[in-house]
């Protein structure tokens, strides 16, 4: 999510602001916020955030082991390769940022958060680059599936998330200031957390592809686990606060 939960570059801190910071959508206050002084890293496994980080890697694992597992390699192989690990990296990008609280800890979370969509972007480029080729050197057909559509969709969702979120982190200016663009804070996020249960349903219909049921037979159940496995490691760990609630 370009900036899923993406703030701008310089957070006023605000005290008043901590104690609604501190709780989650579901939990008691403080359960999954980011103690003083403790590494960043740790964030990433705070409450939930191990089953979420569990889901990510069994996605990446299940999809690269089917394409390594099932030769040769072609430049269609690409595809599932980037977008597994763009969808990793993504996921990095929300658990670090949603525990953070003080001002303090929300620049540096932000800087993180921005580094690893800009990786994310990167790899989710390079794999629809890949697809797109393909088809171009194979004159294959476009919008063959469901995961075709859903996949545009997508891109253009993502590409929208990383414009402006990356424009709220090092251009504030164009919203009038930094006062303005905290107004969309909670949009910005709200719609980056939807995005994301796009993107679960994206990699799903992966599965019901050609290329996936007569060559890497990744099974819809296996995915549909991972996918609830993210649900639950993510979500319960949104701030009511920062959606507005």
């Amino acid at each position: 999510m370009a900036s899923a939960t993406g703030i701008p570059q310089h957070v006023p801190i605000n005290p008043e602001d901590d104690q609604g910071d501190l709780e989650p959508l579901l939990g008691r206050p403080g359960d999954v916020s980011q103690r003083e002084n403790a590494p960043i890293i740790k964030n990433l496994v705070i409450g939930t955030g191990v089953i979420a980080e569990i889901a990510g890697l069994l996605l990446v694992a299940s999809v690269w082991a089917a394409v390594f597992l099932h030769p040769p390699l072609i430049l269609f192989s690409v595809h599932p390769l980037a977008q597994s690990l763009g969808i990793l990296v993504l996921i990095q990008s929300i658990l670090v940022l949603q525990p953070t609280h003080t001002g303090p800890q929300k620049q540096v979370g932000q800087k993180i958060h921005a580094g690893l969509n800009l990786l994310a972007f990167v790899l989710f480029a390079v794999g629809v680059t890949g697809i797109e080729v393909n088809k171009f050197i194979n004159n294959g057909l476009h919008f063959h599936s469901v995961h075709g559509y859903l996949g545009v969709i997508a891109s253009f969702w993502l590409l929208a998330q990383y414009l402006i979120g990356f424009t709220m982190f090092g251009l504030p200016q164009l919203y009038g200031g930094e006062a303005n663009a905290k107004k969309i804070w909670k949009y910005h996020r709200l719609s980056g957390y939807v995005l994301l249960l796009f993107l679960i349903a994206t990699v799903i219909s992966a599965t019901q592809t050609d290329y996936n049921l007569d060559v890497l037979g990744i099974k819809l159940w296996a995915t549909i686990v991972i996918g609830l496995l993210l649900i639950i490691g993510v979500y319960p760990r949104i701030k009511k606060h920062k959606l507005g609630l």
